[in-house]
């Protein structure tokens, strides 16, 4: 398959836009993701899938804890930060300790899961990696940020 052709017709999926924290002894760290998803509920588990590339994965694996920060629609310049070559991420960026873990949760953020690591496998040019739940819950009453099309977007109002 013509990569592409495979990748503009996967833009047509929209996804929600994630970024993963962790504590670090040298300071946090975190990465943006479009790939997030639940897996199950009995246990509670949730799975996203960093590219094997990624600089910041390996010290959240490290730790074998991280924090699901899930992003508002007002928060498309975090979600670029997290995504790009910067040198840190979290300057000035407001953020408190997750309950168990200890990753930060992003100010603004519409929700946040904190998890231990449960299983990493190799996925291509990609790894799953699935997390289970020990804690989550509700922030910002806002919509959620979307990423279709390749970039970053608003949902309709609803009709009716």
């Amino acid at each position: 398959m013509n990569r592409h052709t495979y990748r503009h017709v996967l833009g047509h999926f929209a996804t929600g836009v994630v970024i993963v924290t962790a504590a670090t002894a040298p300071g946090p760290v975190g990465l943006s993701i479009n790939s997030f998803t639940a897996v199950s509920l009995e246990p509670p588990l949730v799975g996203f899938f960093p590219a094997v590339t990624s600089r910041s994965w390996p010290s959240i694996e490290q730790v074998g804890a991280f924090c699901v920060n899930v992003l508002a629609v007002d928060q498309e310049a975090l979600a670029r930060r997290f995504a790009g070559a910067v040198a840190d991420r979290f300057a000035g960026v407001g953020w408190r300790p997750s309950p168990v873990s200890g990753a930060p949760v992003l100010d603004g953020v519409i929700a946040w899961i904190d998890c231990m690591l449960e299983s990493v496998h190799p996925a291509g040019d990609h790894v799953f990696v699935t997390g289970r739940v020990s804690a989550s819950g509700l922030g910002a009453d806002n919509d959620p940020l979307v990423f279709a099309h390749g970039r970053y977007r608003r949902l309709a109002p609803p009709t009716g």
